[in-house]
């Protein structure tokens, strides 16, 4: 990574319009303090990447639950060019509510498509791959500070990060030893990573409800989804085969339609 890599600026018209209204009007700056932590009752994780002297760098701050190792807030502070802004921003937005080891598996990718007009074009310029790489580095810091804390028996960890598109063969190692209830919670964090985000984009959502018979997974659509002729078709087969590719090759997705308009 050069300075000159690090430095470049990047024309405001190289990004998506929704990346610059993060850029322009971040609600996630600031930071947190160890008494504010105490004062709350969370542990106080904090990430940093890059250096003064290259003109990148970044603070993440977290605060986690000390019981269930969520990320329940989330700020920065970030020195250099508009893509860091960008992206730390957003990283930010998509780290609350979920629990640290899920927060480090943000990837690129995922951060892009929360900013993009267009499904097809990218919302950051290739060019800024070292920004996002600042960011995610951070993230996997402030990770690495909250490993002592036990994550929810229901929780099941990807034993790698998954790309979109990527599948297990044969399913996930244990599947079949697996309780109710950590199945169910490996189909939520498949979701929650892989699903939701993309559908969130829409203004729609998505829940599990139930897992019947072993391979049955009930869902339930929320926001545009319930109006959407989509969503008994496309949605609901990319649903299908993502839950068949990351978790089990015999699940089969059926919708709740009584919410559906």
């Amino acid at each position: 990574m050069s300075l000159r890599t690090l430095t470049h600026p990047f024309p405001w018209s190289r990004y998506s319009k929704k990346l610059n209204a993060k850029i322009e009007r971040p609600r996630s700056v600031g930071f947190f303090t160890k008494e504010q932590s105490e004062e709350r009752g969370m542990r106080l994780a904090c990430g940093k990447e890059g250096k003064m002297e290259d003109g990148n760098m970044i603070y993440l701050y977290w605060l986690v639950d000390p019981e269930e190792g969520t990320v329940v807030d989330a700020r920065f502070q970030a020195y250099g060019q508009s893509a860091l802004i960008g992206a730390a921003e957003i990283a930010c937005e998509l780290a609350i509510g979920k629990n640290y080891d899920q927060a480090r598996r943000i990837g690129a990718d995922l951060i892009d498509k929360q900013v993009r007009d267009r499904a097809d074009e990218p919302a950051f310029p290739k060019e800024t791959s070292p920004h996002l790489n600042l960011v995610l580095g951070a993230l996997d810091q402030a990770a690495d500070q909250c490993m002592d804390i036990p994550l929810p028996t229901n929780y099941v960890a990807p034993p790698a990060p998954l790309d979109i598109g990527e599948v297990l063969e044969g399913g996930y190692p244990g599947w079949d030893t697996f309780t109710l209830k950590q199945k169910m919670g490996l189909i939520e964090d498949v979701i929650a990573r892989d699903i939701r985000p993309y559908i969130e984009l829409d203004a729609g959502g998505v829940q599990v409800i139930d897992l019947i018979n072993q391979r049955e997974v009930i869902i339930a659509y929320q926001g545009s989804c319930t109006s959407c002729f989509s969503a008994t078709g496309t949605t609901l087969s990319y649903i299908q085969q993502v839950l068949r590719g990351k978790v089990h090759p015999s699940l089969i997705v059926i919708p709740d339609l009584s919410n559906f308009h």
